[in-house]
């Protein structure tokens, strides 16, 4: 029997940036990361990317929280990428001095923006006016993300993807029943209330099969689209104009 994908509210994004419940379930998510293995596959994923003809990569990232896990892609990537210039956008600013510094050590200039990311997509779509509305993106990056929406709001954020960028990469959760019953084991990497019941929300919101594929907005042509499983728990999207600026 399938798992139906039903959306509910999760407890962390109900809680105050400074509270030390969020603060914890947030160093919890890096922790989630690591048994995913989100970073490993966005580097693999990034390194197929072509470096851009002139200036900076321009990569923004929706719900990028505090920032932890592109910095972990950057460090991968220094070595041997072209400079960077990254946006940090989420609804609560969480991004630290620090971790500016340390994505600045790497080449990648940061900006970190405090916007409702359905606002921002509002904008890239036309309908309401933000300070990123006219910018244009190599990449977006979205991960734990996009599962948070469902309806109109998923389809919203997507079209807003396809009008201002030429790529996209999201790593969601699986939806499945071993990908549920792994969201129940996440206390054994020591995460709290929060994290252990927001993790079982996920799952049951997360996606499988081809269904982000399928509220990619037309023209689909313009675009090569991937959507596959990785791992038990995963769930990899990718979407690359096929013609750059098309």
């Amino acid at each position: 029997m399938m798992l139906r994908r039903r959306v509910e509210p999760e407890a962390l994004d109900g809680l105050a940036a400074d509270d030390p419940v969020a603060e914890h379930s947030r160093r919890d998510l890096r922790r989630v990361h690591r048994c995913m293995g989100t970073r490993s596959l966005l580097v693999r994923e990034m390194r197929r990317l072509p470096a851009p003809a002139t200036g900076s990569m321009r990569i923004l990232e929706l719900g990028a929280g505090d920032g932890s896990l592109l910095l972990g892609v950057a460090r991968d990537l220094a070595p041997s990428w072209p400079p960077v210039d990254l946006t940090l956008l989420d609804r609560i600013a969480v991004v630290d001095a620090r971790t500016v510094a340390r994505y600045g050590r790497c080449g990648w200039t940061v900006t970190s923006s405090a916007e409702d990311a359905l606002d921002w997509a509002r904008a890239a779509t036309g309908s309401r006016g933000s300070p990123d509305a006219a910018r244009r993106w190599d990449l977006v990056v979205a991960n734990l993300f996009l599962h948070h929406f469902d309806g109109p709001e998923l389809a919203l954020l997507l079209a807003a993807v396809a009008a201002s960028s030429d790529g996209l990469m999201a790593c969601e959760p699986r939806r499945g029943w071993r990908a549920l019953a792994g969201s129940h084991l996440v206390g054994a990497i020591g995460a709290n209330a929060v994290t252990r019941g927001d993790a079982v929300l996920s799952v049951r919101a997360g996606f499988r099969e081809r269904e982000l594929t399928a509220l990619w907005p037309a023209p689909r042509s313009r675009w090569r689209l991937r959507e596959h499983a990785v791992g038990a728990f995963s769930h990899f999207f990718g979407a690359t104009r096929v013609e750059a600026n098309a």
